[in-house]
This record gives C-alpha cells, structure tokens and sequence, in this order.
C-alpha cells in the first residue's frame, strides 16, 4: 500500500480529500502543526475504516517537516501523492504599499520553501516507485494578483512557478504535478467549490494525470 500525504491538514477540504484518497486504498498520513488538531482529524477517518495517523510539524520549520515526513513513509509506506495545501495566515494579506521585505519572509518560507523542502523529502521514495503525484491547491490570487493581498500574491506565484517546473521536469518520470486554483471560499454550500466536490476533483488529477493548472471554477473578471 502506498500513501497519501496531506499538508496543511484541516477539517474541511483537507478532511474530504484525506477521506477520498484514504477510499480508495492509499494509506493516509496528515501533516499539521497541532497534535491535538491531528488526532480530531484521524479519529474522524479511521471511524470510516480509513488508515490515518497524523505528523505534527510546522511548514515555516524545514527540518521539522522534513523529519515528519520521513516518518510517514517509515511508519505507512512509501509516499505516492503529496498534496500540498496549508492555509495563508491572515497576516501575510497586507496591502502591497505597506509591504516590506520582512512581510514577505513568511509567505515565501510558507508558500516556496515549504513545497520545496516536501518534494526534496518525498521524490526519491517516489522516484524508487516509479510513480507519484504532487498537488499545489492556490488561491485565486495565484495567478490574479490582489493588491490587498500582496503576501499571498506574492508567493502563490512563486510557488505556481516551482509546481509548473516541477511538472514539466519530471513527467518523463511518470510523476505528475498539477496545480488547483480554487477562486472563492471553499464552503459545504460553494457548489464546485465546496469540500467533496473539490476532493472529487484532486482525485481525478491523481488518476487522469492531464495538465498542470486546473480550476475549481471559472474565474471572476
């Protein structure tokens, strides 16, 4: 059985997509700064006959996540899908005029440095598999800049532009990486971007392997 990991852990999309990959077989491993916050999470799956365990580690702390991850392939199994989707805090969504260099430290340690150190960890189990998958979720600001957003801006592009790379440097492999930009709130009652809907949707971009960027919804003007 291979795994399925998830960071960013949390109750709505994060829950429905862990249940959905979980579903279908794959071992499944939850990454989330608080512990208690992860055995909430884990009950809840495994009430549902779903492996689960959870890894608590910061993504603003590389060795902490690096190390979490490393025990999710010793504890479940070798890593086949990473989805990458942990929620901007509030403070890095500052105007771009009141944006300093020191803003930006987190976002871009939280939204680049964060997916890159996940990939370093889990590429060679994949690669040792032959196959995997790697899933960037954005926010619409990704590739519609918000200038009262500037932090998530800022580095949603720069982490589209790792997942784009790694998309094109590495399907020779047979290791897929594809990006879902989700425009509005993800909410029960958001139709396409409501949390079944859109775990429905990463599933698929796991089995159909077709593309890089892909939308939850069609973008506002």
């Amino acid at each position: 059985m291979t795994t399925y990991v998830l960071v960013g852990a949390g109750p709505g999309l994060g829950l429905a997509t862990a249940r959905r990959f979980g579903t279908a077989g794959h071992g499944v491993a939850l990454i989330a700064r608080s512990a208690e916050h992860l055995e909430h999470l884990t009950d809840e799956l495994r009430r549902d006959g779903i492996q689960a365990r959870g890894f608590p580690a910061d993504v603003l702390a590389p060795d902490a996540l690096t190390g979490a991850l490393q025990d999710v392939a010793e504890a479940l199994g070798p890593v086949e899908i990473l989805q990458y989707s942990p929620v901007p805090r509030a403070d890095f969504m500052k105007p771009v005029l009141d944006t300093t260099t020191d803003d930006l430290e987190d976002p871009l340690a939280f939204s680049l440095k964060g997916p890159v150190t996940c990939v370093n960890a889990v590429l060679p189990g994949m690669r040792a598999l032959g196959r995997g998958t790697l899933l960037f979720v954005n926010g619409g600001s990704a590739v519609r800049p918000h200038p009262q957003r500037a932090g998530t801006s800022i580095a949603f592009a720069a982490e589209s532009a790792y997942a784009r790379m790694l998309h094109d440097a590495l399907a020779a492999e047979n290791i897929h990486a594809a990006q879902l930009i989700v425009p509005g709130a993800i909410r029960p009652d958001a139709g396409e971007s409501s949390p079944e809907v859109l775990a429905e949707r990463l599933y698929a971009l796991h089995t159909e392997r077709d593309g890089f960027r892909h939308y939850a919804e069609p973008m506002p003007e």
